[in-house]
């Protein structure tokens, strides 16, 4: 297609959507699914070790399960929404999420909160494949960038929140209540989406469907050692953040005992690090490559993960300086993940849902590997989460390395085309 066309379709996409910001503000929420399932229960980890007679490897398993079923939900609600479009597909994942939440309140033993967790996990990845294919729809290259790190303005108030949430609901209600309210949340957000999301998938451009049709882009995927770089980079950094988000509850509130209401403050004050960096990659987008802005975020990450191991194996500064150290490491991920993510979707405009549910899965897939290695050395030593955050980060920056290429210079010039045209179209343009 010519350089006029793609930019006649891009006109006529974002005059059917909302606002840039509305957008944001609407996938923002339906995103944020993802780390308030998460990171809200997280100070209720020790309660519910007592409650259920639990050992901290097996709570931590509710963690995993939830970040599994996140995986694999996305190869299903990723192919669906390239062949049905993307609004269906989205309002039956948040309806299926919001009955999982309430069933995650009244579970009876660990084992079925397990279970639940897997379910609720599983729909609640509708809403992260289809998000990031709605934005694929709409932008691409320099563009998508800048919307994902707009995106995670609003998405990094969800793990700030979530666990200051959670802390504050324990004083009051059991662990249970926070489930009820994710229920709630899950009530909240298929209202907003019914109402207010259009279909930004044409019928014109959407694929057959089928196993056949899902394995050959999956297939086709797969075979692209530029994709599948960007894709394991962005997983094993996803990691990262995931061993110190299954490790924490235990790390910040048994061994240096810390109340859950600091816990959520704490854990409040690194989420705001990758708010702040997100923003700073979005001003830096257009100005400093992609590939440049990510590898500064690979490289930031190692070190201040090799800083940690040193701090927890040495206990020189205490608290104060794991919680530095720390900061760095997750504020990182917000140079890390738009980057990615742009530089894995951009050459997939017409299989966006199969290539974003296949970068999703594997981001959570070693997410669920990584958050039970964080305990392999019992509840009352920080010392095994430094050392998997060093090892994933590690191998995040060196498959960066050896398996990505930049993407060619016609395609980015044409991305800084588009971006220049989307954003003033959106802008100026509201659903009715």
């Amino acid at each position: 297609m010519s350089l006029t066309g793609q930019l006649t379709d891009t006109t006529r996409t974002a005059r059917s959507t909302p606002s840039r910001w509305k957008l944001a503000l609407i996938l923002g929420t339906i995103t944020a699914v993802g780390p308030l399932s998460i990171d809200m229960y997280l100070p209720a980890f020790p309660d519910l070790s007592v409650e259920f007679s639990s050992t901290a490897a097996q709570i931590q398993l509710t963690l995993t399960a939830c970040l599994i079923g996140l995986a694999f939900g996305q190869l299903v609600a990723g192919p669906l929404s390239d062949a049905l479009g993307r609004r269906r597909p989205l309002l039956v994942g948040v309806a299926v999420y919001l009955v999982a939440s309430l069933l995650c309140a009244v579970a009876p033993s660990t084992a079925a909160l397990v279970g639940l967790r897997f379910i609720q996990g599983m729909a609640g990845a509708a809403g992260l494949v289809i998000a990031r294919a709605i934005i694929r729809d709409l932008y691409t290259g320099v563009a998508a960038a800048k919307f994902f790190s707009m995106l995670m303005l609003v998405t990094g108030a969800a793990p700030i929140l979530a666990p200051m949430i959670g802390s504050q609901l324990l004083s009051f209600t059991s662990w249970r209540g926070v489930f009820i309210i994710l229920a709630v949340y899950g009530l909240l957000m298929g209202v907003a989406a019914f109402i207010t999301l259009p279909e930004t998938l044409p019928r014109e451009q959407r694929r057959g469907g089928g196993v056949k049709d899902t394995a050959g882009s999956f297939g086709r995927l797969f075979k692209d050692r530029s994709f599948v770089g960007y894709a394991l980079a962005g997983g094993l950094s996803f990691a990262t953040i995931f061993a110190y988000v299954s490790a924490s509850p235990f790390v910040l509130q048994v061994v240096y005992q810390v109340s859950p209401q600091t816990y959520g403050l704490l854990f409040a004050l690194n989420s705001v690090g990758i708010l702040i960096f997100g923003q700073v990659n979005g001003w830096l987008v257009g100005r400093v490559a992609p590939r440049t802005l990510l590898s500064i975020g690979m490289t930031t990450s190692v070190s201040a993960s090799v800083v940690l191991l040193v701090l927890v194996n040495t206990g020189w500064l205490g608290l104060p300086g794991v919680m530095a150290a720390l900061f760095v490491v997750v504020s990182s991920l917000g140079l890390v993940m738009p980057n990615a993510t742009t530089l894995a979707l951009a050459e997939y405009p017409n299989s966006a849902g199969a290539a974003s549910a296949l970068l999703g899965t594997l981001q959570f897939l070693l997410g669920a590997l990584a958050a039970p290695l964080v305990s392999l050395g019992g509840e009352g030593t920080a010392l095994p989460m430094a050392i998997v955050m060093v090892g994933v980060s590690a191998g995040a920056l060196v498959i960066y390395r050896t398996m990505t290429r930049p993407i060619p210079p016609a395609e980015q010039e044409l991305a800084a085309v588009v971006s220049e045209n989307t954003a003033a179209e959106a802008t100026a343009t509201s659903i009715r």
